[in-house]
């Protein structure tokens, strides 16, 4: 069995217990390595005596945190299982250490030493006890970060600068934070963490945890404090008398704004689009947590496991080899957790407030896949005309409207079976006419017309020049 033993931060620091271990190794034959001669701790090494090999060339072959992680494991594992490992800090905290006892499946003896994180955290003098601590190494790898923050291991500029990109577009560029370097502390902006004059092993970040009003940047857990904040009896008047039902119409007010967003390609409207929709799902989950019904957990928690169980082909055993195929894994999937036996229970789960022509193709889709559908488009034309016929021929209001409804639900079934999206295309064409009537009409002032006296043949005119023009 592999030993790994944390040497602490400074000469002296290793445990009874650890040195025992080391000695009885090197009694034995048996490989030291220590993970890099750059740290203070090494010193305790060389006072040991003992053969060993420093394993600081594995950095220069590795090019990320993961092959690092992983080659410094291979090369222990390439000494034996009686090898000795050796690393600064606490062995638990060193991420190649956890590296070594994934790929031995737990079979290693691990000797803790002193904290690094814990030492770095003490000079940062942070105002509460609990905080997060991590690697440089690991925070680019993707580890959850949360203030109050020690990022270490910042052992050279280029490496600062990568967690100055990280941390500056989390937590501001312009926050203060301390920079520690040896027995140094200095209070920085964050935007100069690689601006310093040296970096090595002992070189970290240490954010404090921030006001709420003095942030630059925020997460969704912020979002949540402010709602929450603003529904308090002393809050804001109209925010804490508002419930699911009085805001209910405002999402969809606020998702049609994204959508206007997104069709005229404003990046910067998208943006705050977003977030609108955004709030709005937060306020109802804040809502819902007042009565206890769900929190903000249980809807990010529920939509990861609808993303999840329905991308089988994905992260399961179906497959999809095309838009298609993929799209019918997630109609399959989404039937047998809606507990939908029929497809009759599919189409009328089609929610009745969607706008009429998205209802409709919707609803004929989900009618297509029991086999319920027309052969081609010009079978579904064919219907289209025969509706318009039995519009012409109703004799009353009521009997015009209902036949007027069939002729657009005949409409949007073409559009669907030659592939069109139905709600965007009359959108769209709403749109063209809107710039062309504009047009036209302009045409018309321009020759000193009134408009309200054109005759229909004018109106062509002016409309067909207008059309030209536009398209």
């Amino acid at each position: 069995m592999i030993t790994v033993i944390g040497l602490g931060n400074e000469r002296g620091d290793l445990t009874k217990r650890g040195e025992e271990a080391v000695l009885e190794a090197a009694k034995k034959g048996a490989t030291v390595f220590v993970r890099t001669a750059k740290t203070r701790s090494y010193q305790t090494v060389l006072d040991l005596g003992v053969a060993h090999t420093c394993l600081d060339y594995v950095y220069e072959k590795s090019r990320s945190f993961d092959t690092l992680a992983k080659n410094l494991a291979k090369a222990v594992r390439a000494g034996g299982e009686n090898s000795v490992y050796l690393v600064d800090g606490a062995a638990n905290e060193d991420y190649s250490v956890k590296a070594l006892i994934k790929s031995l499946r737990g079979k290693v003896n691990v000797i803790n030493g002193v904290s690094k994180a814990g030492a770095i955290a003490d000079r940062a003098q942070f105002s509460g006890c609990a905080h997060t601590a991590v690697s440089a190494y690991e925070a680019l790898a993707g580890a959850k970060l949360s203030l109050p923050l020690i990022v270490y291991d910042l052992d050279d500029e280029a490496l600062a600068s990568d967690i100055k990109l990280l941390l500056g577009g989390l937590f501001g560029e312009e926050s203060e934070v301390k920079f520690l370097t040896g027995d140094k502390v200095k209070k920085i902006k964050l935007y100069e963490l690689d601006r310093q004059k040296s970096y090595d092993y002992s070189s970290a970040v240490a954010i404090e945890a921030q006001d709420l009003l003095e942030k630059t940047r925020f997460s969704t857990e912020d979002l949540q404090e402010i709602i929450v904040r603003l529904r308090k009896p002393d809050g804001c008047p109209w925010d804490k008398v508002q419930t699911s039902e009085s805001i209910k119409m405002a999402a969809v007010e606020e998702a049609y704004e994204l959508v206007d967003a997104i069709d005229r390609q404003d990046d910067e409207k998208i943006l705050e689009e977003t977030g609108d929709v955004l709030m709005q799902a937060m306020f109802h989950a804040v809502l819902k947590a007042e009565t206890g019904a769900f929190d903000w957990t249980d809807v990010v928690t529920g939509v990861c496991q609808k993303l999840i169980s329905r991308h089988t082909h994905v992260f399961g055993g179906d497959k999809a080899s095309d838009e298609k195929s993929a799209l019918s894994v997630w109609e399959k999937n989404k039937m047998t957790e809606k507990h939908q036996v029929t497809f009759a229970d599919a189409v009328n789960d089609v929610p009745q407030c969607f706008p009429a022509v998205m209802r409709a193709q919707k609803v004929g889709k989900r009618a297509s896949k029991a086999g319920m559908d027309f052969a081609s488009v010009e079978a579904a034309a064919k219907r289209m005309q025969e509706e318009l016929a039995e519009f012409f021929a109703a004799k009353t209001e009521a009997e015009r409207e209902k036949e007027l409804g069939d002729l657009l639900f005949a409409c949007v079934n073409v559009g669907r079976i030659a592939g069109c999206d139905c709600e965007k295309a009359l959108k769209e064409s709403v749109e063209r006419f809107a710039k062309r009537f504009t047009l036209a009409e302009q045409k018309a002032l321009a020759e000193g017309k009134t408009v309200t006296e054109l005759s229909e043949a004018e109106w062509d005119k002016y409309y067909i020049e207008a059309k030209k023009q536009c398209d």
